[in-house]
């Protein structure tokens, strides 16, 4: 039996994951709840299949018997995370997921003692701007004595899949937070601040969101002073009604809307450091770097609790998505 479950192979970032565990050769089984579409894509990748709705406990339970690695592509992340995160814990299962919402992290924080009881590595952000930005300030942060503070920005391109868009339209919060002397606060949606993602040659001005690099970056560095912010060219968010959009951008439409990122640390003597990170569109990253470390947990690579892939993996866990590539300025 396999040892690996994709649970929600069948949406659109978690095709691209499942196609990339075919061509690692590793032996897993497809999970989700549409027994018509798994079986279709199982057909397809030649793999097995379970289907199985995450509101049923003892479903649950029984699908995740002989299971070592679980990862949740399924979203919206609200609706799955506690339900799988829940199961893991008690099935001694490794959960890893690639959530953009901030409960799915205060959910692990709260599981974090009792997965370590239970020698479960919980390990959300696999993929997605967790990954991306908390190895960037790792490689920032080399030879910095004493950050103060600490702020990213990630700069999408190219449109949102349907999934996507659904989620972050029911997941948005009136309020837009940061992380101040610790604490995890509002702040005024209208503190823009600019960012440079193109190795010194201009700053653009990026716009505070909630992101939950808030608490991952928090927990890798210990720095009590965090923004996130995001630049997203007009028109990436749909306008029109988000049932009848495509599943997401085409492989090509991905390939010529490549991500990049930047982080601003603020030393204690108030000199700054600023790093950039240029990588593939955020779709293809996510879909490859949550196979990637799901094999590495496959391996061995676990520490059990709460964990982030920067600290996990290293800092240049990034490097193993072809076409990544840091550039301290």
């Amino acid at each position: 039996m396999a040892e690996f479950m994709i649970y929600g192979a069948t949406g659109y970032t978690g095709r691209i994951a499942s196609e990339h565990a075919v061509s690692l050769g590793l032996h897993f089984i497809l999970g989700g709840r549409s027994q018509c579409k798994l079986a279709e894509l199982a057909s397809q990748l030649n793999t097995s299949y379970l289907a199985f709705d995450v509101d049923n406990p003892y479903a649950v339970s029984s699908a995740l018997r002989g299971i070592k690695v679980l990862l949740n592509c399924a979203g919206p992340f609200r609706q799955t995370a506690e339900s799988l995160m829940v199961a893991c814990v008690d099935k001694g299962v490794h959960y890893l997921d690639f959530s953009a919402e901030l409960q799915s992290y205060q959910l692990a924080e709260r599981l974090d003692e009792k997965a370590r009881e239970r020698g479960v590595m919980l390990l959300p952000g696999c993929g997605g701007s967790v990954a991306m930005l908390g190895c960037l300030v790792l490689h920032a942060l080399q030879n910095v004595k004493q950050a103060v503070s600490i702020d990213t920005a990630l700069c999408v391109a190219g449109t949102m899949s349907r999934g996507s868009a659904i989620s972050a339209r029911d997941s948005l919060s009136p309020e837009c937070l940061r992380r101040c002397e610790g604490i995890i606060a509002r702040q005024d949606i209208n503190n823009k601040q600019q960012f440079d993602f193109d190795n010194g040659h201009g700053s653009v001005d990026c716009f505070p969101v909630t992101l939950p690099d808030l608490i991952t970056i928090w927990k890798s560095t210990g720095v009590s002073n965090i923004g996130t912010f995001v630049r997203v060219p007009t028109g990436s968010f749909p306008t029109i009604d988000l049932m009848v959009l495509p599943d997401g951008p085409t492989a090509e439409q991905r390939t010529a809307s490549p991500y990049h990122a930047a982080v601003i640390v603020t030393e204690q003597d108030g000199n700054t450091r600023h790093a950039v990170l240029h990588t593939v569109n955020g779709y293809t990253f996510t879909g490859i770097a949550s196979v990637e470390a799901a094999k590495r947990v496959l391996k061995g690579e676990v520490k059990a609790g709460f964990q982030t892939p920067a600290v996990l993996f290293g800092k240049d866990f990034v490097k193993s998505i072809a076409g990544s590539r840091m550039v301290v300025l």
